[in-house]
């Protein structure tokens, strides 16, 4: 998969309603950004396939399978294999940041986020990862 030009197409994978609301509003509001939501890990690889996102939000602690199970389904799939993955993430620490970039992640959000800078935070992440918005 060719990696997209520009950020547009964000997955949101997160088993909290309010939280998935939350974050559509604000990145589509402040970010201008086109928002699907997943609340389903088990989903999540059929979510990606179907919206076709420039980038995926996971939430770490998802029931069934967790996040690092996700983003290696995801990477197992030849289309989603290059797709940019932020967890999204309580109580992260900076060894639980490093783990999960070794893991492939382009990036660690901690939960809870401040909506008033999702949508920047988000971006610097795209950009760090190596792509342009």
């Amino acid at each position: 998969m060719p990696p997209p030009s520009a950020l547009r197409r964000i997955l949101y994978i997160d088993d909290d309603p309010m939280l998935q609301a939350l974050a559509g509003i604000v990145l589509g509001r402040r970010g201008g950004f086109t928002v699907e939501g997943c609340r389903d890990g088990a989903a999540a690889v059929a979510a990606a396939l179907a919206f076709a996102p420039d980038l995926v939000l996971l939430d770490v602690n998802l029931p069934g399978s967790g996040g690092p199970e996700i983003l290696a389904a995801l990477r197992a799939e030849p289309a989603l294999a290059g797709l940019p993955v932020i967890f999204v993430t309580a109580g992260v620490t900076p060894e639980d940041a490093r783990r999960y970039t070794a893991l492939g992640a382009a990036g660690v959000i901690a939960k809870p986020f401040d909506p008033m800078t999702l949508a920047d935070r988000v971006r610097a992440l795209w950009e760090e990862f190596g792509k342009p918005v």
